[in-house]
């Protein structure tokens, strides 16, 4: 059996891959191996909107108790709210049912720590072994020495409400919103929070029945949003992914802003405001050369990292960055909270807006995005990474990047689960970067294939 734990927590088809015997598994082990300084540790649960939560959070539960452990069940709130309740709770860890912006029939199961961050690799290779049966666990729990099912200390949507209304100090009373909440967590706390703030809102995504989480709708597909914005005449659109820790915003145009545009919104709030630290912003290899661009004219540097979230969150505290995030909307705010937060991102984007006295399409524009080419380059899986050290290769991409004349990139990486080399070009000329990147993926695969 492969590693069960991915780049976010142990994912897979409920019932077949995420059985409720692998649940259970996970929930004694990780209680086990989280209680080390607690025999009787209290776990914080949320979930998501999919149909195979209320299983999953039974099986999870279970396991956590069996080995002496208490869970308090929030019920249905994002990603980030149990990384917040965590810490304000005081409980010796959390986890989470979601499989984020995947369909319904996919679910996943990650923990984060008593402080909100998520787990390390060593920690989460340790549970991994005992579920596994690599390594052997004594620990028989009777009687009295059973975990239970504890009342939550406070109210888990007010509490998280009230965290995120905190985090902004300018008046939105009036401003006309429209919010996409993917039929999945955040159909209840985004409405709540924008209302309680004043604010002018119309949902949409917001009646789920498990099965249409993500389902047309929300950050990965925003086109009804687009349109609702519009109609309305609303000033800006809000769309957050099933599990809510990504945010897509749609400027009063109808037009889409990635997370490399509102991280850069953000990072111009923050620097003019004093709160960027060492005017530093996190960013990974595939944020967009306009990104770089824009933040290096306003003196900001950019520190890169690897693809995924956890690369984002650890460049960070090793050098004390207080921004950073992906295209995708999962935007950290390290100021704020420990992970990404597409509701408490939003709250800062709709700050952001309103400090500048800008339009969001004006704001938008001022950030030029170039354009990126795609191509799949067919290897022998054992050449994946053969590209490398080839002279002739790499002299091509060196002769690309010098015809694009500063003004575009080459960026090659293996895939995770395919034999194929991705070439990714960026530049300004659409026609003579789609030609490169032909031209290279074909000469990958006639070295490699």
């Amino acid at each position: 059996m492969g590693r069960l734990f991915g780049t976010d927590g142990v994912r897979g088809v409920a019932n077949t891959e995420l059985t409720p015997s692998l649940a259970y598994k996970l929930g004694k082990a990780g209680a086990y191996v989280l209680s080390k300084n607690n025999a009787r540790p209290v776990f914080v649960i949320g979930k998501d909107t999919r149909l195979s939560g209320d299983m999953l959070e039974d099986a999870l539960s279970a396991g956590i108790q069996s080995v002496g452990g208490s869970v308090v069940k929030i019920g249905v709130l994002p990603t980030p709210a149990v990384a917040y309740l965590v810490r304000a709770y005081n409980a010796d860890a959390g986890v989470v049912i979601s499989a984020s912006h995947n369909p319904f029939e996919y679910n996943g199961i990650k923990f984060f720590k008593g402080d909100g961050f998520k787990l390390d690799d060593d920690i989460e290779d340790e549970i991994e072994s005992i579920v596994l049966g690599e390594t052997v666990i004594n620990q028989e729990v009777v009687g009295e020495g059973l975990g239970r099912v504890l009342p939550a200390p406070q109210d888990p949507i007010q509490l998280y409400g009230d965290f995120l209304k905190s985090t902004i100090d300018v008046d939105i009373t009036g401003c006309k919103l429209v919010l996409d909440c993917a039929n999945g967590a955040s159909f209840e706390i985004a409405e709540k929070v924008y209302k309680e703030l004043g604010a002018d809102v119309t949902v949409i995504g917001n009646t789920p029945d498990g099965i249409n989480i993500n389902n047309n709708c929300g950050s990965t597909h925003p086109e009804n949003l687009q349109a609702e914005v519009v109609k309305q005449g609303a000033m800006l659109g809000l769309a957050y992914d099933g599990d809510a820790d990504r945010l897509i915003a749609v400027d009063e145009l109808g037009r889409i802003i990635d997370g490399d545009k509102l991280i850069c919104i953000c990072a111009k709030m923050m620097a003019d405001r004093g709160e960027l630290k060492h005017d530093l912003v996190t960013a990974t290899v595939m944020s967009n050369i306009g990104f770089h661009k824009y933040l290096e004219s306003k003196g900001c540097k950019v520190e890169v990292t690897g693809v995924g979230d956890r690369y984002v969150l650890e460049s960070m505290l090793q050098t004390g960055g207080q921004i950073g995030g992906e295209q995708s909307g999962h935007i950290i705010f390290l100021n704020h909270t420990t992970t990404g937060d597409g509701v408490l991102s939003s709250l800062q984007f709709l700050q952001a807006v309103l400090l500048s006295g800008k339009k969001p399409s004006e704001l938008s524009d001022e950030i030029e995005i170039f354009p990126q080419v795609l191509k799949n380059a067919r290897v022998k899986t054992e050449n994946k990474l053969a590209y490398k050290e080839d002279a002739t290769i790499q002299e091509a991409i060196a002769r690309m990047e010098e015809a694009m004349a500063g003004s575009g990139r080459v960026l090659i990486r293996p895939s995770g689960t395919e034999p194929l080399v991705r070439v990714m070009l960026e530049g300004q000329d659409i026609e003579q970067i789609t030609s490169l990147a032909e031209e290279l993926a074909e000469l990958i695969t006639k070295t490699f294939g």
